[in-house]
């Protein structure tokens, strides 16, 4: 499952669970290749958040971000990992699976 978030739904979507949010821009070629592998996730029980830091400028300084993509996750609306740069499904998947118990 992939959500888009922003300014208005980011700390409802986000407070509680286990969630990775992905911060990308829509010029970044990284990016876009990595939005292909996210496409996998789409009917998958992997809860996954996107921001465009270009348009949501303010989560992107909250969370530090300085380089796209770049993937953050979160447990109960706290940053517990960030993952920086493009990674395959299998990548993201393995590094989900060292915070599930």
């Amino acid at each position: 499952m992939i959500i888009e978030l922003d300014n208005t739904n980011f700390e409802q979507e986000t407070q509680q669970g286990l969630k990775l949010v992905e911060f990308y821009t829509t010029w970044c070629m990284y990016c876009k290749n990595q939005r292909i592998e996210l496409m996998d996730f789409e009917n998958s029980d992997v809860w996954i958040g996107i921001v465009d830091a270009d348009e949501s400028p303010e989560i992107a300084k909250r969370f530090e971000i300085k380089g796209f993509p770049t993937f953050v996750l979160l447990k109960d609306g706290e940053k517990i990992a960030e993952f920086v740069g493009f990674h395959q499904k299998s990548q993201l998947l393995n590094k989900l699976m060292e915070y599930i118990k």
